[in-house]
C-alpha cells in the first residue's frame, strides 16, 4: 500500500481543504513551460554554436540550466522560490547574449512572468477576502449548509 502524505494522515471527516495559491500554480505551470523553452534552445545552440562555444558546454550549461527551471517548480512555494523565479526569468533574457533570438523570447516569457504573478496575488487575495465572507456567512447563519442542488426555489 502506497504511504499517505501529512496532509492525508492529519485529515479528519469534515475538515475543510486547504485551497491552492493560484499564484505559485501559476508560476510553477509557467516554469516549467520555460524548462521546454531552455530544452530547445540548448538544442539550437547546439546545432548553431556548438564549434564556437564547445559541445560539452553547451550541452552541460543547457542541461543543468533546464534541471534548475524543473526544481525551481518545487520550491516556488517557499519565501525565497518567488525569488529564485525571477532570477530565472533574468537568465533567461540573458541566453540572448549567446542566440539574440532569446532576446525576444525571453522578454515574452518575463512579461508573462509578470502577468501571472501579480493576477495569481490578486487572485489569492480575492480567494481570501471570500473564504472569509463565507466564514462570517456561515457563523451568522448556524445550521443552514448551502443550497443542494433541484432544491426548491432554485429554478432546477
Amino acid at each position: 500500500m502506497a504511504r499517505l502524505t501529512r496532509a492525508q494522515r492529519e485529515w479528519r471527516p469534515g475538515m475543510p481543504r486547504k485551497r491552492r495559491s493560484v499564484r505559485v500554480m501559476f508560476a510553477s505551470v509557467l516554469l516549467l513551460t520555460e524548462a521546454f523553452v531552455v530544452f530547445f534552445a540548448t538544442l539550437v545552440l547546439f546545432g548553431l554554436r556548438a564549434h564556437d562555444l564547445g559541445a560539452g558546454t553547451v550541452l552541460g550549461g543547457g542541461f543543468g540550466l533546464l534541471a534548475v527551471f524543473v526544481l525551481a517548480c518545487a520550491v516556488v512555494s517557499r519565501p525565497w522560490g518567488m525569488a529564485l523565479g525571477w532570477i530565472l526569468q533574468l537568465v533567461l533574457v540573458a541566453l540572448g547574449f549567446f542566440e539574440p533570438m532569446m532576446f525576444v523570447v525571453g522578454g515574452i516569457l518575463l512579461v508573462t512572468w509578470f502577468f501571472a504573478i501579480r493576477t495569481g496575488a490578486r487572485l489569492d487575495r480575492e480567494n481570501v477576502q471570500r473564504d472569509r465572507e463565507q466564514a462570517e456567512w456561515e457563523r451568522s447563519h448556524p445550521g443552514a449548509g448551502p443550497a443542494e442542488p433541484g432544491a426548491a426555489g432554485d429554478g432546477a
